[in-house]
């Protein structure tokens, strides 16, 4: 939350939504947010809570282990218009192995074509559309996928491509190949109709 303290000083609004961690979340958060708030577990509804206790007109979702450029704000706000009014980042990992740069062009390129965002690539969206469409369905997993679809019913996906920097953990813990293949059958499961919460419990 550190890198997140200049938008702060510029008027833009952190808050952050604790899902039940068993850490020090929240404490090492209370000098460092607008907001803190205690969620029920799941991210959709972390980030709904958020997204109805936020003040400003765009909203951002960004998960704990992603940072933002630089210039993210500015880039968000050149990209939103009347008719492009949701979009999101290019996603870059942290590790070093060359085969992460080829997930990540998948990931990016696969978003661009399906119009379709993942909560790794920094969601954002004016808050009037977010509404409309009743924000993230309550789901313990897909959430974005499903939110992409109820998004892209009134507005095209904008690809930034200055990538967020998000963490390797995962795929560098469990394989880059178990990892992909894990993705691939979950998001075609999904596809096919598989209730997410079956899917929860596979993906855990």
């Amino acid at each position: 939350m550190l890198a997140l303290q200049p938008l702060r000083k510029i008027g833009h609004e952190i808050i952050v939504v604790d899902g039940g961690s068993s850490d020090n979340t929240c404490q090492i958060a209370k000098t460092l947010a607008d907001k803190i708030l205690l969620s029920e577990l799941g991210r959709a509804n972390q980030m709904n809570l958020g997204a109805e206790s936020a003040q400003h007109k765009i909203l951002l979702f960004l998960h704990a282990d992603t940072f933002l450029p630089i210039n993210a704000t500015s880039l968000i706000s050149q990209n939103l218009t009347e008719e492009y009014k949701w979009g999101r980042f290019n996603v870059r990992l942290s590790g070093t192995n060359r085969l992460l740069r080829i997930v990540e062009k998948l990931i990016n390129w696969r978003s661009c074509w399906t119009g379709i965002a993942t909560g790794d690539q920094a969601i954002f969206v004016q808050r009037d559309l977010y509404q409309q469409v009743q924000g993230f369905p309550n789901i313990p997993l897909m959430e974005d996928i499903a939110f992409s679809k109820r998004l892209k019913k009134y507005s095209s996906l904008i690809c930034i491509k200055e990538p967020v920097i998000t963490s390797s953990r995962r795929w560098e813990q469990n394989g880059i190949f178990r990892t992909i293949l894990l993705m691939w059958k979950l998001r075609l499961a999904y596809a096919l109709g598989v209730d997410p919460h079956r899917l929860k419990k596979y993906y855990n």
